[in-house]
C-alpha cells in the first residue's frame, strides 16, 4: 500500500478568515516503511502571516516572498500524493486549507479527498486514548518517539514524528498507558514497548537544497531577533 505522511503550515487557524498555506510536506511510505521520496515547498500565500503562527513555525514574511504560489505548485504536489491514502494529524485543518487552494486554481480539480482516501491519526488516537490529551507531542511522548528537536513546527519534521506515531499506534503492540495526560499528573510507566522502538533509526541527512533553505529561516530568525537568533547561537555552540 502506498501511503503519503502530510503536513501543512498556515498563515493561521481559520480558513473561512482568507488564511493561507505557507508550506506542505510529504513523505512517501510503502509497505509501512519510508521509502526516501518527499515533497516539500515553501509558499507565497500573499497575504501576512498572523503573529501566533509566526511563533509557532519561525517562519517570517520576507522568507515567503520569492517563493512559488500554489496554483505553481498543485500539479507537481498533486501527483506527488495522487491515488494515495494520506495519513493526516487532524486532517479537517489541512484538507480545509489545501481543498481551498485547489478551488482557487482557474480550472479547480476537486477536492483531495476524490483523489486519496484519508487517515485521521487525531481520529484514531482519540478512539485509542479516550479523555487523554492526543496532540502530536503527547503521542510522542505517550509512544516513545523522540521528538526534542521540534522546537518550531515545519512540514517535513512534523512528517517524520507523524509517521514513527502511525507506525507506533498500529503496529500491534503498543505502550499500556496507565494514567492520563492530564495538567499537573505524572505519567506512569508503560509496560509495552513497541519493537520497532528497538530498532536503530535511519537517519537522513539534509542535500544542499534544503541546508540553504535552513539557513535563509535562519537569517530571518536573525533579523526578526535583531541579533543571533537563540537557534543560531544553540547550533553553533553544538558544532
Amino acid at each position: 500500500m502506498r501511503q503519503i505522511v502530510l503536513d501543512t503550515e498556515t498563515t493561521g487557524l481559520e480558513v473561512r478568515q482568507g488564511h493561507r498555506l505557507i508550506e506542505i510536506a510529504c513523505l512517501e511510505m510503502v509497505e509501512r516503511r519510508l521509502t526516501g521520496r518527499r515533497y516539500q515547498t515553501y509558499l507565497n500565500p500573499d497575504r501576512a502571516i498572523d503573529e501566533g503562527a509566526r511563533q509557532v513555525t519561525g517562519i517570517e514574511d520576507d522568507f515567503l516572498l520569492d517563493k512559488p504560489r500554489f496554483a505553481d505548485v498543485a500539479d507537481d504536489f498533486l501527483a506527488f500524493i495522487d491515488g494515495a491514502e494520506l495519513i493526516i494529524h487532524n486532517a479537517a485543518f489541512d484538507l480545509g486549507f489545501l481543498n481551498a487552494e485547489l478551488a482557487r486554481l482557474p480550472e479547480p480539480p476537486g477536492t483531495i479527498q476524490q483523489r486519496c482516501s484519508v487517515l485521521d491519526t487525531l481520529a484514531m488516537a482519540r478512539e485509542r486514548y479516550p479523555g487523554q490529551r492526543n496532540s502530536l507531542d503527547a503521542l510522542c511522548k505517550r509512544l516513545g518517539v523522540d521528538n526534542s528537536a521540534r522546537e518550531l513546527h515545519g512540514g517535513l519534521i512534523d512528517c517524520h514524528l507523524l509517521a514513527d506515531v502511525y507506525i507506533a499506534m498500529t503496529s500491534g503492540q503498543v505502550a499500556l498507558d496507565l494514567g492520563f495526560d492530564k495538567p499537573g499528573e505524572e505519567e506512569r510507566a508503560a509496560i509495552i514497548v513497541p519493537v520497532e522502538l528497538l530498532r536503530r533509526p535511519r537517519v537522513l541527512r539534509a542535500d544542499a537544497d534544503e541546508l540553504a533553505a535552513h539557513e535563509k529561516r535562519l537569517d530571518a530568525l536573525d533579523k526578526s531577533a535583531g541579533g543571533t537568533s537563540l537557534w543560531r547561537r544553540e547550533s553553533s555552540s553544538v558544532a
